[in-house]
């Protein structure tokens, strides 16, 4: 039996977004998964490190299944209730999590962190992260590349061509060097997602807030029931995600 329009729009505006747990959209919505496994990749260079920082961490859930930290594991987050969450998952794993923004400069003196990661990062400010690196120390981290999901991003916004500029991975590369790293890896993958109804929608807008800014059902409520039978005719809404695996390392 096919809910309604009203029915799944409100179920997704009422469930928490807290985290970067995305299981709710299970069976609702798919992503293709990057080819090198960031959570596996990040898991074995922490083994091997004595001191480590995670940047904008999130909820804390792919830091905590990395199993193994060194001695000395470190966290950030700047928004209040993943800062909340984080801390309930990760203080018991030994991970101090320390509540910080987006902007420079990190609470962190020079040379204090054999490895620093991220994953899907607002933006990544490279003189911090080579400020907090020791010698031989290295970034890894999952980037999101440019255009990613804007099939979604322009179905609400309309053409967006300066944003599709944006997060160019060569870019983000001259600005690692530009701050002394050695750039190791930059390789970008284009990821296919299916949304299989409109709640899937209402629920990534509401989570992933920077794909609409000030998304409110209210607010586009006439394009998401376009959306909603649009997914009703086809029986699926496509677009891609854009990954970029990157990693730099701080000169000797």
């Amino acid at each position: 039996m096919r809910r309604s329009f009203e029915d799944l729009v409100a179920e997704a505006a009422a469930a928490p977004v807290e985290g970067w747990d995305f299981s709710w959209l299970e069976g609702r919505a798919t992503e293709e998964r990057p080819s090198w496994g960031y959570q596996r990749l990040m898991a074995g260079r922490l083994a091997e490190v004595e001191a480590a920082l995670d940047l904008q961490t999130g909820g804390g859930e792919v830091l905590a299944g990395a199993g193994r930290f060194p001695r000395t594991m470190v966290a950030t987050e700047g928004w209040a209730p993943n800062v909340a969450k984080a801390t309930r998952l990760l203080h018991p794993l030994g991970v101090v999590v320390v509540a910080h923004g987006d902007e420079p400069p990190l609470p962190f003196a020079d040379e204090a962190f054999d490895l620093v990661t991220s994953r899907h990062p607002v933006r990544p400010w490279w003189a911090e992260i080579a400020r907090v690196l020791r010698p031989g120390g290295s970034y890894l981290a999952q980037h999101v590349g440019p255009a990613s999901v804007f099939e979604l991003v322009e179905f609400f916004l309309g053409l967006q061509p300066e944003a599709r500029r944006q997060r160019d991975p060569q870019e983000e590369a001259a600005q690692a060097r530009q701050a002394g790293l050695e750039v190791v890896t930059v390789r970008p993958e284009r990821l296919r997602m299916e949304f299989f109804d409109i709640g899937a929608v209402v629920y990534l807008l509401r989570k992933v807030v920077w794909l609409v800014p000030g998304f409110e059902v209210e607010r586009y409520g006439e394009r998401l029931r376009e959306l909603h039978e649009q997914i009703e005719r086809d029986g699926v809404f496509v677009a891609h995600s854009a990954r970029v695996l990157v990693e730099a390392r701080k000169p000797v």
